[in-house]
Formats: structure tokens, sequence, C-alpha cells
């Protein structure tokens, strides 16, 4: 390998031009993206902080720390924030938006002032909803359940709910934008079947926002209209039904969980086989299993109500859906293990998020099946064994999807290297702090404790101070990644068009790209991921 250190290139994205205008009224995708990062790193900041409310006041038994309606108001702000507008758009709105025109060939999304649009939808939907949390705040829960959130709340509901229906579309402008450019924009040569399994797990989420997206924001809407009019959609004093909210909510909230979900193995899927240096195992099944958890996904919303009411032999049906979606999910884990397998594995930072992941998940989507059970769900509804699972699933999954994304493609998006000794640091000190938050809550849903309650028996305190001693590590993990990539940004080293010697179309081109993205037009003559077959060559300095 030359010793002579690469240098970024002349000409780049971030290079067009410094000034506010210039990032404002952007239409590239890539600017768009670094928008977008910049904004969901705040709203992560901020949910990050009421969470620490949350976990500050269950210290104590008697939660003295907070008054039962300040507590509510923290969990929800923690919730709807995180949820709406932290896990929803984090990859697709960033890695997405920047990666997807680079991994298919094209020189920009297939609309980008629409691209531009959805950004602004996403801060006006923030703006409102943050508005309603600092004036009066809100204490439904993020899933704003009837009929309390339409007749006895006296929060800020409608302010809420109508932040969360502007942010709707621009959930639904970005799905359908990735759908057209997938299909209308590829290089020659990119059939389908050659596309990256990044690009499939995207279009696959692009799906689901665009079917499921509009059902919750009508559904949330609809909330905010019976309080403002005192319409009759769900208070039955008014001939409504509350039932009715949670099964529109569930009918998109779940595929929602895949909408956070997705993005993220397909992040996990390049680097596996990036950092294993060999080809995926299994590309097809990978794809089709993506598409196949979108369409399942749209089939288990009641496992969420197994408690509400319904028929026995309804409940029977959605368990059993539910245990069929863990299909596709399971393919998927056992294709990148079979990938690790005599690979020439390499314990760079984006590959320790990896196994990170594939742990996490594991333990959620195993405790999942607990909930998904109908005799096992009525004792553990409503309790922190729902919030464990949730965290392992979101937080375990997602995020830990997200910041290896992050760690893998951070030498495209800004042409530098990051510490690799702090990446290594901060993965493992977030892998035990999230443990430590979160796994004694399993313990303590098994043994009765409810969630959203302010106070609890004193013999949980023990696990109680444990999760946020867990949480403490856990926020302090969180803050190294900020630092050492920042920093990074000034002083990394440059890194090369091919830091990593992966295989893709966006390590072809310079770090940070061009504007143009490509000088012409490429051509793909060769299936994806074409990694030697012994494992060796090609491996990264």
């Amino acid at each position: 390998m030359s010793s002579e250190r690469p240098a970024l290139p002349k000409e780049h994205y971030l290079s067009s031009g410094w000034d506010l205008k210039s990032w404002l009224l952007t239409t590239d995708h890539k600017r768009i993206g670094i928008l977008y990062l910049v904004s969901i790193t705040l709203m992560f900041a901020l949910c990050s902080f009421y969470a620490a409310l949350v976990r500050w006041n269950l210290m104590v038994p008697d939660g003295s720390h907070m008054t039962a309606d300040a507590y509510n108001k923290a969990f929800t702000g923690h919730g709807v924030i995180m949820v709406f507008f932290f896990l929803i758009p984090s990859i697709p709105a960033t890695l997405g938006n920047f990666l997807i025109p680079l991994m298919i060939g094209a020189k920009d999304l297939a609309f980008p002032r629409i691209n531009l649009l959805s950004w602004y939808l996403y801060m006006i939907g923030a703006g409102i909803t943050l508005y309603a949390l600092l004036a009066g705040g809100l204490d439904t829960g993020w899933t704003f359940y009837t009929p309390y959130s339409t007749v006895f709340a006296q929060s800020n509901v409608e302010m809420a709910a109508i932040g969360i229906f502007v942010a709707g579309f621009s959930s639904i402008l970005t799905g359908l934008n990735f759908i057209v450019t997938i299909h209308k924009m590829r290089a020659p040569g990119m059939t389908w079947f050659r596309m990256p399994l990044f690009v499939w797990a995207h279009y696959a989420t692009s799906i689901i926002q665009i079917l499921g997206t509009p059902v919750v924001a009508i559904t949330i809407l609809l909330v905010a209209l019976e309080r403002i009019f005192n319409f009759g959609f769900f208070d039955p004093n008014r001939g409504g039904d509350p039932i009715l909210f949670q099964h529109l909510f569930w009918f998109y909230s779940h595929p929602a969980v895949y909408i956070m979900i997705l993005p993220s193995m397909g992040v996990i899927s390049e680097i596996v086989t990036c950092f294993s240096r060999k080809r995926i195992y299994g590309y097809s099944f990978i794809a089709m299993s993506s598409l196949a958890i979108a369409a399942i996904g749209f089939l288990v919303w009641a496992h969420h109500m197994f408690v509400s009411g319904m028929a026995v032999y309804s409940a029977m049906v959605f368990s059993a859906l539910t245990y069929l979606v863990a299909v596709p999910s399971a393919i998927k884990t056992f294709n990148w293990t079979a990938t690790l397998f005599r690979g020439s594995v390499q314990w760079d930072t984006p590959m320790i998020y990896v196994f990170c992941f594939i742990g996490l998940f594991l333990i959620g989507g195993l405790t999942g099946l607990f909930l998904g059970n109908l005799g096992t769900d009525v004792h553990l509804t409503d309790t922190y064994f729902v919030v464990a699972h949730f965290h392992y699933i979101m937080v375990g999954g997602a995020i830990m999807g997200y910041l290896g994304g992050l760690h893998f493609w951070w030498p495209k998006i800004t042409g530098r290297k990051y510490n690799e000794s702090w990446g290594k640091i901060s993965s493992v000190l977030i892998f035990v702090g999230f443990n430590l938050t979160f796994f004694p809550q399993f313990v303590l849903g098994y043994l009765g404790m409810p969630r959203r309650y302010h106070v609890y028996p004193d013999e949980f305190q023990v696990l109680n101070v444990l999760s946020t001693a867990g949480a403490t590590i856990l926020g302090f993990g969180y803050l190294f990644p900020f630092s050492y990539l920042i920093h990074s940004m000034f002083r990394g080293e440059p890194a090369g068009p091919d830091p990593w010697r992966a295989k893709g179309l966006e390590w072809t081109v310079g770090s940070p790209p061009p504007t143009a993205n490509f000088e012409q037009v490429p051509v793909v003559t060769e299936e994806p991921y074409n990694y030697a077959e012994s494992g060796k060559e090609g491996a990264h300095a």
C-alpha cells in the first residue's frame, strides 16, 4: 500500500458554497441528508433529556423527584420525539437520502425539490410539536390512546397532533421519492438483483411509508378534530368507538416498527459483507425478506390489542401471524451469520456495531414471542417487559444500525477518518450501558411493575437504580461519537475514495462526493458484493 496520504478532492458537494442560502435552498440530495442529520441529532438530544428525567424520577420508589403530571409529560415527550422525529426518519432521511442515488448510479433523487420540501415539512412538524410540548406539555403517551386523549386530557393534544400530521407528509414524500428513483434512475446494468441490499431495504421501507403513514396521520388528526369540534369518532358518549382508534393507530404503528428497523437491516448487510471480505450469503433471500417483512407487517397490528376485548379466534389468528413475521427477520440474521462464517472478519467500529445489533435484536425478537403469545401477553401487557422489548428492538436494533452506518459511511460523507480507538470505546460503552439500562426492566415487567407509573413498591428499587445507572453510562456512550465525529471533520486524516476497500458505486467517487455524483454515467457489469472468495484479497489497511 502506498504511504502517501490521500487528499480531499478540490470540488465536492461541501465546497459549492457555505452560506446559509446555499444550504436552505439546496436541492442536492447529499446536502439535504446533512440537513436531516443535524435536525434529527437535535431531536435525539431533546428526547434523551426527557428520558433522563424519567430515569431520575424512578431512582426513588415514592416518585418524589417529579409530580405525576410532570412525569406523564416527560415520558410522553420522550416517546413522541423519539418515535416520530428520530427513529422513523433516522436512516432513510439521512443515510438513505445521501446514499441511494450514489448506490444506483444516479445524479440525484427523482424529485429534488420535493426532497427539500420533505425536510421543511419535517421541521415545521417538529416545530409545532415542540411548541405543544413546551407550552403546556402532552401527557397522553406517544400512542394518544382514546378516550383519554379526546375527552379527559387537559394538555396540548391538538397542537401535538397537528405537528405529527404535518411531519407525516415528510415521510410520505420521502418514500415516494425513493420508489420513483429506484424504479426509474438506476444506472445501465443495475438490474433489480444487482442493487445493494441497502437499497432493497429502503424500497421495502418506502412501501410501508406510502401505504401506512396516511392512516396514522388521519387518525391523529381525527383526535384533534374531535377535541376541537366535539365530533364523535372515538368518544362513546357521542357514538364513537375508542377501540377503532387502536385498530387505526396500530395498523400503521406496527409497520412503523419496520420503517425503523428495515433500513438498519440494510446497513447491517452492507457492513457484514465488507468486513468479512465475502459475498453476502443468500442475496436474493435477504432482498425478498425485506419485501416479506413489509407485507406481513401490515397483518399483525392487533397483537397490540389482545387485552382490548377482541374475539379469541381473532386473537389466535393475529398471534400466528406475529410468529410468521419472525421468519423473514430470522432469514436475515442467519444469512448474516453464514456470511461471517469463515470470513476474514475485521473488528473496526462499524463491525462492532453489527455484532451489537445482532445480539440485541436477537434478544428483542425472542422476547417479542412472549408478547405474541396469548397466555403470557395477558400478564406482560403494559408492564416494563414491553418497555424493555421495545427498546431492544428500537434502540438495540435501529440505533445500533444507524450508528454502524454513520461510522461506515462517515469517511464518504466528510472525506475524513475518525479516531478508530474512540469509536471502539464508545460502541462498548453504548452496548454495556444499554444492557444495564433495559435488561433489568425485563425482570421488573415479569414481576409485575406497570409502565408509565411514577411510583412503585420498594422491592423494585434496586432494579430501577441499576437501570438508571445504565442510562447514565449509555448517555456518555452517545456523547462520545458526537465529539470525535465532529473533531474528525476538522482534524481527521483524509480518507480517500474507498478507505474500507468496499464494493459499490458510492465507493468509486471521491470523498466527499462531487456535487453531480458521477462525471459519466456508470455502467454496472458485475454482481453486487463481488469480494474475493478467499476472504483475504482486498482487505483494507
